[in-house]
């Protein structure tokens, strides 16, 4: 494991005692007292760990399943808490939670993806909150709406809260997919361009669904800069009380954390700005190629759409079309552009072409009526 990245952020809140990496872990739910303990344990053994999590309100979509321990699993969460030295860090979605979690000493509170949906619920957390030092963790909302997850970041902040961090945990998949839920890296990318001076950390147990996939993703996350990782941990995953496919047991966590290669976001020698700097104007230089030429790929279907208008011919050419996909498509695996980049690039293109032809049209219609 190479820790190349800084936690100055978490180091500002909490001190010198933060690790880096910054993760969070511990189990799916707290189921009692001894499993919390024991997990808390073998975490603090890793000496890796900055934060002891536990679900004490489980949201289950239908009635009948483990919905947590309630008040009582708060109670073995301090008893963990003070015999490791964690800070915790537990799920509110009412503000009775929020009463219930600073009476057993929590220190850190986040909101779960459904709550984060609902701007109602979160107004009433953030009027519960308000006047306390305590930071907030909020993960997206269960469909990627980055307005709807900026929105709830922006309701917490507005009620006084300094301490605020951003949580991507994927987006509800409409169809089955490896995946639990759909990473849709670009929204997180998108979060932290918005809000650059936030923190935003992974959940990758939450993506995966699987623990077979908690490395890669984790992987993924730390490529792209995030500032730390929340892992679900229990020491007999196969008899947990929920989520047992995506926990894995301490020790295995710790050799994950060793597997991973921790990159820093710059490097300060001059041979490598040089070069960076080299292959940037390249950069620079190709993407006014491809905006010229694809300005003259537009002039060329506004030719084709006035043919097209003088001769009433339809505008989408299906045939046409479909012969654009499979010769471009197998020209640029070639070059060794993948499938779906180049149908993705043209896709967009194409609807672009029909818009312009469609403007055409109507710009006839107009000039007949």
């Amino acid at each position: 494991m190479e820790q190349n990245q800084e936690n100055n952020i978490f180091e500002s809140w909490f001190g010198k005692t933060v690790k880096t990496p910054f993760i969070i872990s511990g189990p799916c739910s707290a189921e009692s007292l001894s499993q919390l303990t024991e997990t808390a344990r073998l975490l603090a053994a890793t000496n890796k760990i900055s934060v002891f999590r536990a679900g004490i309100w489980k949201p289950r979509t239908r009635p009948g399943s483990f919905e947590g321990a309630g008040e009582k699993g708060l109670g073995w969460l301090k008893k963990a808490k003070d015999e490791t030295g964690f800070r915790t860090i537990v799920e509110i979605a009412h503000p009775k939670h929020i009463d219930l979690c600073n009476k057993y000493d929590v220190d850190m509170f986040w909101i779960g993806a459904r709550t984060t949906s609902n701007p109602f619920s979160i107004q009433e957390l953030c009027e519960a909150i308000k006047g306390t030092d305590k930071p907030v963790f909020i993960k997206n909302p269960v469909n990627p709406d980055i307005e709807l997850w900026i929105g709830a970041i922006e309701r917490f902040k507005n009620a006084g809260i300094s301490k605020i961090a951003a949580i991507h945990r994927g987006f509800y998949p409409f169809e089955k997919t490896i995946f639990r839920n759909m990473p849709k890296w670009e929204v997180a990318i998108e979060l932290k361009i918005r809000l650059p001076h936030l923190p935003v950390l992974c959940d990758p147990s939450h993506i995966a669904g699987d623990r077979q996939f908690l490395a890669e993703i984790s992987q993924k996350a730390l490529d792209l800069n995030m500032d730390g990782l929340m892992i679900e941990s229990h020491p007999c995953p196969e008899k947990a009380h929920s989520d047992a496919n995506q926990q894995i047991t301490p020790q295995n966590l710790n050799k994950l954390i060793d597997s991973l290669v921790f990159r820093k976001p710059d490097n300060a020698a001059d041979d490598f700005h040089s070069l960076l700097n080299k292959y940037r104007d390249q950069i620079d230089s190709l993407d006014f190629q491809l905006i010229d030429l694809l300005s003259k790929r537009m002039n060329v279907v506004e030719k084709i759409g006035l043919l097209k208008k003088d001769n009433a011919i339809t505008i989408l050419q299906l045939r046409r079309w479909q012969d654009i996909i499979k010769s471009r498509t197998k020209y640029g695996l070639k070059l060794g552009l993948s499938e779906e980049l180049v149908e993705k690039l043209l896709g967009f293109i194409h609807k672009e072409s029909i818009q312009k032809q469609t403007d055409i049209m109507n710009d006839r219609k107009n000039q007949e009526k």
